[in-house]
């Protein structure tokens, strides 16, 4: 099987970087002169419980560095519970929406309306190990984000999650499509909930940084790209300054040929079939430009806002790549012992949370927050939830295994933001 949407034969070289993590414990003085006994034996077995437990919900395919890197000091939720470990487990509840009662779906993952037979991809939602995540609550999620903003930057499967946000709430308040009053393209829309003066918008984004077509022959589905890995697109830069939310995502468009520049200059290329040019891999490209996302973000005088990373989100393509008659047929999720880590998904997520927690201590410094959706472990267990060939017709040939149905397992996402939301409100419990 094979994650990947571009053809990369050659990953199969990649290694795991997999480090072996010991958590420090604190060295304290203790005065106590009636109970040093009691507290010396005491001390003695919660040393021999604590190694124990802390691992205990680690899947054996998933190593200790994964859960060291995304796992969050500055956020009180992670110290209760971390949500984005856990399982699917079948579900009772009908979907919170259909392509009936939301019309603000994209046709592309419309799933339902194209023939797609089965239902089971519908009959499961996310568990955490150690809690429960409550169920999405649009009226809640509208009264928190009441009299705010929030922009989802990014690349289609951005928009994505911006449609299931969307059409979640519309089940409360449908909102207003405001994109012609701001003369807004396609690539760039923007909602107003009325009842909430709450507005939605999207950035179409996908790279995060400049870029430029550097293909003799033309733009196309693989042709090569530049980009510019230390400026922002000016795209969403120019214009995200006064919202209280921004959403940063990227990911299947990194597997393009790219030549990468820094300060001006040609600095390396990833996949460019170029002689005398210095080959990267993709990951490094990667972080580098959510490192830029972030501090321009956090250089930006009036920024307030909460800003967000959700991490990357995988395909599933099998039988062959994307352009090679590969397709996601599964009508069930997979287990957390038939999940394939194949090594560029965790080098791609390692480098953009690396960057995350970077850029959330510098953010802690200037009073900014920052937030982590960390979507990939739940999604590299769905290769049931996406559109396959259930799409209105184009290139028969091809199927759709990166974006996911609506509705579908992406409805998570927003469940995963809530929580995170609620958590993060000084008058929640």
């Amino acid at each position: 099987m094979t994650n990947n949407t571009r053809n990369l034969d050659f990953r199969a070289i990649l290694n795991m970087k997999l480090h072996a993590f010991e958590a420090p414990i604190g060295n304290k003085s203790v005065l106590w002169n009636s109970y040093k006994g009691i507290l010396l034996a005491l001390t003695l077995i919660l040393l021999t419980i604590i190694p124990l437990s802390t691992n205990k919900n680690l899947p054996s395919s998933l190593p200790n560095l994964w859960k060291n890197l995304t796992s969050s000091s500055t956020v009180e939720l992670d110290k209760k519970c971390d949500v984005f470990r856990g399982n699917w487990v079948p579900k009772f509840e009908p979907p919170y929406y259909t392509n009936d009662t939301c019309d603000m779906m994209f046709e592309y993952q419309n799933c339902l309306k194209y023939g797609r037979p089965d239902r089971e991809f519908l009959k499961w939602r996310w568990k955490p190990d150690d809690c429960q995540l409550p169920l999405f609550d649009p009226a809640q999620f509208l009264e928190i984000v009441k009299g705010k903003s929030l922009a989802f930057v990014g690349d289609s499967v951005a928009r994505n999650q911006m449609q299931s946000l969307l059409c979640l709430l519309s089940n409360v308040s449908h909102p207003v499509d405001m994109s012609q009053k701001f003369n807004l393209g396609y690539d760039f829309k923007r909602w107003f909930f009325t009842d909430y003066n709450f507005t939605v918008a999207r950035f179409w984004s996908p790279y995060l940084v400049k870029s430029r077509d550097a293909d003799l022959n033309g733009f196309s589905s693989n042709s090569l790209m530049n980009l510019y890995l230390d400026e922002a697109d000016q795209a969403w830069a120019s214009d995200i300054e006064s919202f209280d939310y921004v959403i940063f995502s990227s990911g299947q468009w990194f597997f393009r040929p790219q030549i990468y520049y820094e300060n001006g200059q040609m600095i390396g290329c990833y996949n460019c079939q170029q002689n005398n040019v210095t080959q990267l891999w993709n990951y490094y490209g990667y972080g580098k430009v959510f490192q830029t996302a972030f501090r321009t973000i956090m250089g930006l005088k009036d920024y307030k806002g909460v800003t967000f990373l959700r991490t990357f989100s995988p395909s599933h393509f099998e039988n062959g790549d994307w352009n090679k008659g590969g397709n996601c047929a599964r009508t069930r999720p997979f287990t957390k012992e038939e999940m394939n880590w194949e090594s560029f998904v965790f080098d791609l997520h390692k480098a953009q949370v690396e960057e995350f927690r970077a850029a959330e201590k510098e953010g802690m410094k200037r009073g900014l927050q920052f937030r982590l959706l960390d979507t990939t472990e739940a999604m590299l267990m769905r290769p049931d939830g996406h559109p396959n060939h259930y799409a209105p017709p184009r290139n028969v040939s091809v199927a759709d295994c990166v974006h996911w149905c609506l509705p579908g397992p992406i409805d998570t996402w927003n469940e995963f933001l809530l929580d995170i939301l609620k958590t993060g409100r000084e008058d929640t419990d």
